[in-house]
């Protein structure tokens, strides 16, 4: 396995590159642009890369579907960081094209819902093509596959365009959330401000399944910050559920929950704990009263002497 590469969803002049270079790691590896999330996970899993940073939610759309998928089959994976990058768009184009001239624009998927409505003021008729990635969309341009394309302003340079309109946004500080991934191995210690994100498959489609499957977390205060459904393939109603709660695995309310989980579910994809971008211990939410990891001891301990008669 090559240690010194980070694969990410290229090409250059992605977001994705800007929000890999965030971290402070990043300086001391090569980065390698791959053309789709799934290669560069699987850049991952035949030991091309180290590990990769992909898109995994945005703050407009949700779950970008190809990331939560791919995690969810194939060879395990493993999540370890996240990091948060505010999104706003620029219109690029080859020089000296006007926005009359412009009649087809691309962008990857995920910015569609992110500047549908500034595409409806302002190129009413103009057909949407979707790309790979943003900066793809900016290679077609170039290539004169299209008239324009959403990406971020930086990457115009790259490219040889020039960014007709700029800070295009449909919805104020919209920001995306992208992972780092590697290998399967032991996550990091808790941090007090952590993460956990499973993938939790249903038993049977029967009325409640999905409540059941929710109330391994409720009722040891685990508070879900994203959980979507993904088809599991098998047929139209099977499917699986992406989630991703507050807590670290090691923390007693939370690893209590998973063993929950596993006990009615099929099957259950640990996707890692990890800390929370952007936000310190000082900044969560108290817990719950009688979900601290104290309380669930002092718990145990009391079963374990009433077991014994020591009532």
């Amino acid at each position: 396995m090559s240690a010194t590469r980070y694969a990410y969803l290229g090409p250059e002049g992605t977001f994705t590159e800007v929000a890999l270079r965030t971290l402070p790691e990043a300086a001391t590896r090569e980065l390698v642009p791959m053309l789709s999330v799934p290669a560069a996970l699987d850049a991952v899993r035949n030991g091309e890369a180290a590990a990769a940073l992909v898109p995994i939610e945005n703050s407009v759309e949700g779950g970008i579907t190809a990331t939560l998928d791919e995690l969810a089959g194939g060879e395990p994976l493993m999540i370890y960081r996240e990091v948060l990058l505010s999104i706003t768009f620029a219109l690029l184009v080859r020089p000296g094209t006007k926005l009359s001239d412009i009649k087809t624009v691309t962008a990857h998927p995920a910015a569609q819902p992110q500047v549908r409505k500034w595409m409806a003021e302002h190129l009413p008729g103009a057909l949407w093509e979707s790309a790979a990635s943003n900066a793809d969309g900016a290679r077609l341009v170039q290539e004169g596959r299209y008239d324009a394309a959403f990406a971020g302003e930086f990457a115009a340079a790259t490219y040889g365009l020039e960014p007709l309109v700029t800070e295009i946004h449909d919805a104020e500080n919209a920001q995306t959330r992208f992972v780092l991934v590697g290998r399967p191995a032991r996550p990091s210690a808790p941090t007090g401000a952590d993460k956990t994100s499973v993938v939790i498959w249903l038993a049977d489609d029967h009325p409640g399944a999905l409540l059941e499957l929710l109330q391994e977390f409720a009722v040891r205060g685990v508070n879900l910050m994203l959980i979507q459904s993904r088809p599991t393939g098998e047929g139209i109603g099977n499917y699986c559920f992406a989630v991703d709660a507050e807590g670290h695995i090691a923390d007693r309310r939370v690893g209590e929950a998973l063993m929950g989980l596993k006990r009615i579910s099929p099957k259950v994809r640990f996707l890692g704990s990890y800390p929370r971008a952007g936000v310190s211990p000082d900044e969560v939410r108290p817990l719950r009263a009688g979900t601290s990891d104290a309380a669930f001891t002092e718990a145990s301990d009391w079963l374990a002497r009433s077991q014994d008669g020591r009532i």
